[in-house]
């Protein structure tokens, strides 16, 4: 089964979901607010996507708020960030054929359009 982890409230993966014909018939929808991460969940992005650091978001506002863009991150850090607090992940993340596509980049964005079709 195909999946994908976004946010419910979050236009942006509202947007593409849209754009890519994205249903619960043919993917397991996970909204990581409403739904937390478990650590096992995490791992298995990890493992498809190489690191823990490839699936966290500097762009979230808790990033700069707490400090993390002066401190040296490891995997584990990562790790722990993504799971206890979901704005840590860089989103939406598609799992389609134990292959990842992270993020919201156009290039992410037609290469999981590229698979789907």
């Amino acid at each position: 089964m195909n999946k994908i982890y976004y946010l419910a409230t979050c236009s942006t993966c509202q947007r593409i979901i849209k754009e890519l014909g994205i249903s619960e018939e043919n993917f397991e929808m996970h909204d990581i607010k409403s739904q937390p991460m478990t650590t096992a969940q995490v791992n298995e992005m990890k493992a498809l996507s190489g690191s823990y650091e490839s699936l966290f978001s500097r762009r979230a506002m808790k990033y700069k708020s707490m400090g993390l863009a002066s401190q040296s991150l490891t995997e584990e850090d990562y790790k722990k960030l993504i799971v206890e607090e979901y704005t840590f992940l860089k989103r939406p993340v598609f799992l389609i054929d134990n292959e990842i596509f992270i993020g919201n980049s156009k290039k992410v964005v037609e290469a999981v359009q590229a698979k789907l079709t």
